[in-house]
């Protein structure tokens, strides 16, 4: 087996999906002996839905829910205006995080990749040439040989405890409660934020239910305990001032405000992604999202490295971009969850901060912030560009007569390289790269670009700004191998389509 996912969350699916694409031998393990039906997350935002439209599963979430254009950085009061985000998805999606991941593990059936419930990883040991995992399944032991193993088990993953990966960051300082129930009068409680006597209670609308948020009002002596109904009904009360009577809790939970981030995404031949690589608060509903965006940021590197293809350092730049990435998640949802408590101190601030925010540069600024949106990568070369390391414009384009998209190409997940001008550009004879003559009518400024499977601007040439071969050179080795060009100029073998696969 070349590569064992621990965990069948959002980061393990959509990783192990990556891989599949890749043609990579891989198997997903869960220590659950099915899917929780519970969920923390209910939404997807820009970033991901640009990352699944890449893969050609877009619309199977789309059609899930609603999609809407506002969005809450900490104050409900003052939504931000998502239709101001450079994206072809300007909202967010309303799905619970449980129907995405019953999406994402139809599609990697699809893939040919079950996910194996009931399989939990409870140690490994790895050397320069695998990893040896041991699996429990049932009352049973069993040691596995793989090539690379991938800890998507959860915050409190134990590949990354066993890998002997740190997890610093701050402890928590502060408790929430949720509940999903049912109100027996909803005419007691609407929707949205209510200021109690004691603090705020935070009710969304659910089908069938309800979910309220609100502080717990002191640290519990056991963060492990359960939530009871007794004691949410407690402390509901409390705040508000007044009872309000609850039915039927469907599920209880507390969060806190820690925030953590794994020291490394890549141990030798294990690496993190999703939850047990970084935890933060729940501000902004992110999560479902960050974990999206680092497995298909690893898919291509992992599958790249496992086949024996990869250039050198590859892998390794998974943690410089993801952890990095990572740590900006850590300080904006520390920032919303320190902006949106409620104590009088804090009033001038939030004051400014909203009055910032009906600025239209910094509406759009946290809008594509929050959403990942504005995520970019070092891409190793110079360049002025704006897409430069960014993740690549969905470009209408055409190859001969037939019309298409960089979204559409980019499906196979494999490096794109397109030929868009009319200066002679090298092509090259060798690595794994799709490469297409093309036209972009909106961009006819566009002479050249090497797009990354995940989407990201690795290399570009315009009129105005033509950037010299070398800079592709050094593009194409540092993400898809060392190219043999050939002359500049497309070859004679380049199909009718404009496509030639190298």
């Amino acid at each position: 087996m070349q590569v064992m996912v621990a965990g069948a969350g959002p980061a393990g699916l959509m990783l192990a999906a990556e891989l599949a694409l890749a043609g990579v031998e891989v198997a997903v393990v869960d220590r659950l002996p099915q899917r929780s039906p519970f969920c923390r997350g209910f939404t997807l935002n820009a970033r991901s839905l640009e990352l699944l439209d890449r893969r050609g599963i877009a619309d199977r979430f789309l059609a899930e829910g609603p999609t809407v254009p506002y969005g809450m950085f900490a104050d409900p009061g003052r939504p931000l205006d998502l239709s101001a985000m450079d994206t072809d998805h300007p909202y967010v999606l309303g799905i619970a995080q449980t129907r995405v991941e019953e999406l994402l593990e139809q599609w990697l059936a699809e893939l040919g990749v079950p996910v194996s419930w009931g399989h939990e990883v409870i140690d490994l040991e790895q050397d320069g040439a695998g990893v040896d995992v041991t699996v429990r399944v049932g009352g049973e032991q069993e040691r596995r040989r793989v090539d690379y193993l991938a800890g998507c088990d959860g915050s409190r993953s134990v590949v990354r405890k066993r890998a002997g990966i740190g997890f610093p960051g701050t402890a928590a300082t502060t408790y929430g409660l949720l509940a999903d129930v049912e109100l027996a009068n909803p005419a007691d409680l609407p929707f949205g934020m209510t200021d109690g006597e004691h603090g705020t209670v935070f009710v969304l609308p659910r089908p069938g239910y309800v979910r309220i948020v609100l502080d717990e009002p002191a640290p519990p002596a056991d963060r492990d305990e359960p939530v009871r109904p007794a004691y949410f009904q407690q402390v509901l009360n409390e705040v508000l001032g007044h009872p309000v009577q609850l039915r039927n809790p469907r599920w209880l939970t507390r969060f806190s405000d820690a925030a953590r981030q794994a020291d490394r995404y890549v141990a030798g031949r294990v690496v993190l992604a999703g939850d047990a690589a970084h935890i933060h608060p729940p501000a902004g509903a992110v999560g479902v999202n960050v974990a999206l965006a680092d497995a298909v940021n690893l898919g291509w590197k992992l599958a790249a490295t496992a086949l024996g293809r990869a250039p050198d350092g590859l892998l390794d730049s998974y943690h410089h971009e993801r952890h990095e990435a990572g740590a900006r998640v850590l300080q904006t949802t520390r920032a919303q969850m320190i902006l949106a408590r409620r104590h009088p101190d804090l009033d001038p601030v939030r004051d400014l901060f909203g009055k910032l925010t009906d600025l239209p540069p910094v509406n759009t600024y946290l809008a594509e912030l929050a959403a990942g949106v504005s995520t970019r990568y070092d891409p190793r070369i110079p360049g002025a560009h704006p897409w430069l390391g960014t993740l690549a414009p969905n470009l209408k384009l055409t190859l001969g007569e037939r019309h298409t998209s960089v979204a559409e190409l980019l499906r196979p997940a494999r490096p794109v390289f397109l030929h868009l001008g009319d200066r002679a550009l090298p092509s090259s004879a060798d690595g794994g790269v799709d490469t297409h003559h093309a036209r972009c009518p909106e961009h006819a400024e566009l002479e050249g670009m090497l797009i990354r499977p995940d989407g990201h601007t690795a290399w570009i040439s315009t009129t105005t700004d033509p950037q010299p071969t070398d800079s592709l050179s050094t593009a194409w080795s540092t993400w898809c191998g060392a190219p043999a060009f050939s002359p500049p100029g497309l070859d004679e073998h380049t199909d009718q389509l404009g496509q030639r696969r190298t």
